[in-house]
Formats: structure tokens, C-alpha cells, sequence
């Protein structure tokens, strides 16, 4: 199997009171709470990780975009990533370059990112992962003022869009309902003559429909709670791929989660507990309920599902105030040593038919040198590990891109 590892790029130093006065997106006061050194600091910081997992030997770099938030200020990462692409090329490495998502439910300019995923793959020579969520309420509707009944058919067009610009090899119009070109002819076209596409969603049934139709890998992303979402997640992946007619393979399927590796289950509590507790407060659990689904933003047919049931969202309607153990009991932080850490992954990958897993090594205030111990445990004792997964059953990682490790 591929093990990734992912960061968001959170500002390290916010008040310890945050979750309790403030919202983590679109209104935070920025000037109140950021010293611009430290802004600095926490951009280099994340460079520095990103090749130190690079170096310590992960298969791939997974990054985001988020705008107009405290916890990931990365409204771009296309910029980081293209970073990333030179300096791992420069070193002679070849990790995979996942850009876990530019949001095209919101893109009013998405051959801007079709020529960005081109240069990136250009740069690294054929190492690009291309993500396309369909992105979060409060980023498309508030942040970008797109109406929320829009968000999903926007999405559908941009995704058409960059798709054949990336691939077509003649300029050809495209006249859409909000993207109009009497020719699109991108240059550079990527390296890779079909790049590799992870979709990141949630599991709505629609966007899983889609998702399969289109022949990408789903990335499950975690934060609500593995342990009681995971399964019911997972289960309606697989039973409509089968209704589909696709094959069982654990490469259509990436999974993000959250760890930390101590020595000992006693030390990595100790150390990690304080960033995570604050991560999940701070970050997800500041972000206003509402906002991840303003009225016309979601389908019926997932607002059919979460009437019915709104286990999808596991504890995120009580993250402001999770406590850490609380946050381990669900599963979204994994924590301990390595072979706590190992059992409790390999166990997911094994039961959900994982070929792909992300790791989220940095979480919240996590100081520097603290991430690093942790992407080295992870890579010295874990990872030789769970690499083992899928192997000798012949499947074959059509998501992977063509010249990663």
C-alpha cells in the first residue's frame, strides 16, 4: 500500500481561550490574534516538515486548501506545492505530490488551476496527484459568495473543464453556463498523460456515484470520528461499487487519519494530547455548525440521508468542546507507540480495504521538532509495516502518478 504524509498549515500560537470567543473561518479578527513573525515562522515550519517526511522516506506529500481560516492557511497550496516539486527534485527524492484539493464548487477561474496542476507536474516530472472536492459551504458560499444552489453545479462544469484541458491534444471552445472560451489551449500541458485524481468528500451518496462514475479514487476524510463513522462510510463505498460494476480494488479507496507515535502510550499521550485536544477545538470544532451546510448547498438525496440519520457527522456537533480522550475513544486522533499506533491502522486498512492511507502528522499548536519526531517514528516503525498490506493479490494502483515512488 501508498502511505501519505498530510498536513494542513494551522497558525501555531492562537489563545488558549480561541475556541471559546472566537470562529475559525471568515471572521476571525486576523490583526487581534497573529504576530507577523510567527505567521512566518509557521510557513517555513511547514516546508521544513514537508521534506522532512520527504527525506525520512514517506511515498507522498499531501497538502490542502483553505481560505479565509485560522487553521489551515493555505488558501493556495498549489504555491507550497510547487515548492515541494522543486526542492524534492533538486534532492534526487520522488514522493508522490498530492494536492488533497483546489475546490471547484467555488473556482470561478478553474483553467487557472489546470495550468497550476500542469507546472506542478511539469516540476516534479510526473508526480502529481490532482484533488477536486466539491468544497465547504462556508469557503463557497460565505467566503466566495457563490449561492449555495449553485455550489454542486459549478462543480460538475469545472471538473469537465479542467479535465479536457488537461488532456485534450487540440485547443477546442467550451460554452457552459459559467465558464465561456473560444479556446482553451493550456500550456503546459502536465507531464503525466493522465494524471491521477483523488476526490475527497465526506460520503454523500451522490458525490460517491459521481466519484466512482468518473473513475477517481475516494478520500475519506476522518475527522468526525472513524470509529463510528468509518464503517457505515465505507459500506456504502464498496456496496455501490459493486452496484456499479467496479472491482474491489483497495486502491480506489484513500483514507485520512489522524496519529501521533510516542516511545511509549504514556509519553504520547503527554506530549501529544495538549495539540490535539486544541487542533480538533480550534480548528474544526470553531467552525460554525451551519456553515458546512448553508440552506441549497447539499443535494436531496444527502439531506434525505441525514434526516434519516446524522450519524455522518459523528461528534463533530461537540468538537469545540471534545476533550482529548474523547477524541481517541472515536478514533480521530490515533495515539500511542508504534505498535498501538500500527495495530489500530492496520486494523482499519484491513476492514475498509484501504490502498491508500494519509497520515496527519501536525496538528494544531504542535511545535516543529515535535512533528518531526513524529514523521520519524512514524516512517522507522510503522510505516515498513503497514506497506506490507495488498501485497501479492495483484491489484493494480491505477491512481498513483507515473513517476512516484
Amino acid at each position: 500500500m501508498k502511505i501519505l504524509s498530510f498536513q494542513q498549515l494551522p497558525y501555531r500560537k492562537l489563545p488558549k481561550d480561541f475556541a471559546q470567543k472566537y470562529d475559525s473561518v471568515v471572521t476571525t479578527p486576523y490583526h487581534e490574534l497573529v504576530d507577523r513573525d510567527e505567521m512566518h515562522n509557521c510557513h517555513v515550519a511547514f516546508i521544513d516538515e514537508m521534506m522532512h517526511a520527504a527525506r525520512a522516506g514517506f511515498d507522498g506529500l499531501a497538502l490542502t486548501e483553505h481560505s479565509q481560516a485560522s487553521y489551515d492557511i493555505l488558501p493556495n497550496p498549489n504555491l507550497q506545492l510547487e515548492t515541494l516539486a522543486y526542492m524534492t527534485e533538486a534532492e534526487g527524492l520522488n514522493p508522490a505530490l498530492c494536492c488533497v484539493g483546489r475546490s471547484l464548487g467555488k473556482s470561478k477561474e478553474p483553467l487557472r488551476i489546470a495550468e497550476e496542476y500542469s507546472v506542478i507536474d511539469q516540476t516534479s516530472r510526473g508526480r502529481l496527484i490532482a484533488g477536486y472536492p466539491i468544497s465547504l459551504s462556508y469557503d463557497s458560499n460565505r467566503n466566495a459568495g457563490i449561492p449555495p444552489i449553485e455550489t454542486r453545479v459549478r462543480f460538475q462544469e469545472n471538473i469537465e473543464l479542467i479535465s479536457r484541458a488537461m488532456t485534450a491534444k487540440e485547443e477546442f471552445p467550451f460554452n457552459g453556463k459559467f465558464n465561456k472560451h473560444p479556446h482553451v489551449n493550456i500550456w503546459p500541458r502536465p507531464y503525466q498523460e493522465h494524471v491521477p485524481v483523488w476526490a475527497p468528500a465526506v460520503g454523500n451518496p451522490n458525490t460517491l456515484g459521481g466519484i466512482l462514475d468518473r473513475e477517481n479514487a475516494f478520500l475519506y476524510l476522518s475527522w468526525f470520528g472513524p470509529k463510528y463513522t468509518g464503517q457505515r462510510i465505507f459500506d456504502r463505498y464498496w456496496d455501490m461499487a459493486v452496484e456499479k460494476g467496479k472491482d474491489p480494488n483497495p486502491y480506489r479507496l484513500a483514507f485520512l487519519q489522524c496519529v501521533a507515535v510516542g516511545e511509549t502510550d504514556a509519553e504520547a499521550h503527554k506530549e501529544y494530547g495538549p495539540h490535539i485536544e486544541t487542533s480538533f477545538q480550534q480548528g474544526l470544532g470553531s467552525l460554525p455548525i451551519q456553515s458546512l451546510g448553508l440552506p441549497g448547498y447539499m443535494d436531496i438525496k444527502g439531506v434525505e440521508f441525514i434526516v434519516k440519520d446524522p450519524g455522518d457527522f459523528g461528534i463533530v456537533p461537540k468538537m469545540r468542546t471534545a476533550k482529548y480522550e474523547e477524541l481517541v475513544e472515536a478514533q480521530c486522533a490515533i495515539v500511542g507507540d508504534a505498535d498501538t499506533v500500527f495495530e489500530q491502522l492496520d486494523d482499519m486498512v484491513k476492514r475498509f480495504r484501504i490502498g491508500n492511507l494519509v497520515l496527519m502528522v501536525q496538528h494544531g499548536s504542535m511545535p516543529s521538532e515535535l512533528t518531526k519526531k513524529n514523521i520519524t517514528l512514524l516512517a522507522e516503525k510503522v510505516l515498513p509495516r503497514l506497506r506490507k498490506n495488498w501485497e501479492g493479490e495483484g491489484w493494480d494502483n491505477r491512481w498513483w502518478p507515473e513517476n512516484g515512488k
